[in-house]
């Protein structure tokens, strides 16, 4: 049940608001959140964001700080505080690495009466960001990570005190992703896939997805038959290291390199199957997605996956890294019974809606809004001590 705080503002800001799991989550949110009765703002740190038009239909403000990628500019913070004081957010919810700690510094001098940070990968890159959090972490009322890997790992290294570390998920919209949204077989017909079983990948051509290890685990299915077909729908810097990888491999002609792409629910719909092969992860939006799309998944057991799906139930999971028990996995998916993989499929979308759906996720964060803006606004609960406080949250949140 939502709280339908009219009135209230929250600004979300977000290293980039493009193409990502992260990105699309924060889309997702802000939606969400406007339809609630939110007065609700989205800054981008990065230039241009992709989503500028969806969210404006919507009646949301999409702005932007101006940077480039790689290029730190302290204008940026001076420009977040600008909007900051022109918006005066009750709630300043800050989503991936930079953003995280732009915002916090931003509170030292901009109107934020919470602030709350959210890590979308257990891993974040070099170490000077695991010192930065740290180093900040006294200016964020909560931090959140979307996988209970991500946030264990956080509170062991020391990014965040125990008492402020929460663990809440992605969210999916299961109705964006619905087995029978969708006519399948024209589907298949109109991309070409009547004759194949399709393997979907969904995600940037970046290290942490780790194709080289998808594409050596795809190379046996393949060599063996020319029924199997991967799709790798996302773009990216290394597009054309894993092209040539693909033609080394000798597997050119069954894989398919689709780019970034709008239509991720018909392509979701019209697979026989789904596949992840990265190295680290948070809790990905693609897997979520998947699942809610009724797909069995062979993933790597990283980040929040061993939490979204259930090995052998939902679908399989092995070690990273390990092409050769990758490719295992898949071999077995392919060999099941038709009814068995729709089995499994519909096991995933159950675990989707029990405890992924967005509208369950959007509801727990505006129980943390309200329950952290009594406490800044002197309400009844302002003589509860913090780590009590989040103590009761957390078991209000699972």
């Amino acid at each position: 049940m939502s709280i339908k705080r009219s009135g209230h503002r929250v600004l979300l800001l977000a290293t980039g608001v493009g193409v990502g799991g992260a990105e699309t989550q924060v889309k997702l949110t802000a939606r969400t959140l406007a339809s609630r009765g939110w007065q609700v703002e989205i800054v981008s740190m990065l230039d241009p964001p992709t989503f500028i038009p969806e969210l404006n239909g919507s009646g949301i403000p999409v702005h932007s700080l101006g940077l480039k990628r790689g290029k730190p500019n302290p204008i940026g913070l001076v420009r977040l505080i600008v909007h900051m004081r022109r918006f005066r957010p009750h709630v300043l919810h800050c989503h991936m690495v930079h953003a995280n700690l732009l915002g916090r510094i931003a509170r030292l001098f901009g109107p934020a009466r919470v602030v709350v940070s959210t890590a979308h990968s257990t891993w974040e890159g070099p170490h000077w960001r695991d010192w930065a959090y740290w180093a900040t972490d006294k200016l964020a009322d909560v931090t959140s990570n979307v996988s209970h890997a991500g946030l264990r790992r956080y509170i062991q290294d020391g990014l965040v005190a125990p008492d402020k570390g929460i663990w809440l998920p992605n969210g999916v919209d299961t109705s964006d992703f619905a087995p029978r949204r969708f006519d399948r077989e024209a589907l298949r017909r109109d991309y070409g896939w009547t004759e194949h079983f399709v393997w979907v990948a969904v995600g940037n051509l970046r290290e942490p997805k780790d194709y080289p290890n998808l594409l050596n685990a795809f190379r046996p299915l393949a060599l063996a038959s020319r029924r199997p077909l991967l799709a790798i729908a996302g773009c990216g810097p290394l597009e054309r290291e894993l092209n040539s990888l693909a033609a080394d491999l000798g597997i050119s002609q069954s894989v398919r390199f689709l780019g970034s792409r709008p239509d991720v629910p018909q392509l979701l719909a019209a697979a026989d199957g789904y596949v992840m092969s990265s190295a680290w992860e948070g809790t990905p939006m693609a897997v979520l997605e998947a699942a809610a799309s009724a797909l069995p998944i062979v993933a790597t057991r990283v980040g929040g996956n061993p939490e979204a799906i259930e090995h052998g139930t939902s679908g399989k999971l092995v070690p990273p890294k390990d092409s050769e028990k990758l490719s295992q996995a898949m071999s077995e998916v392919m060999a099941m019974s038709a009814q068995s993989r729709q089995t499994m499929g519909c096991a995933a979308r159950r675990r989707v809606e029990a405890l992924y759906r967005l509208e369950r996720v959007v509801d727990k964060w505006e129980n943390i809004y309200e329950q952290l803006l009594q406490v800044r606004d002197g309400g009844k609960r302002r003589s509860e001590p913090h780590d009590t406080l989040l103590a009761r949250l957390r078991c209000n949140w699972r």
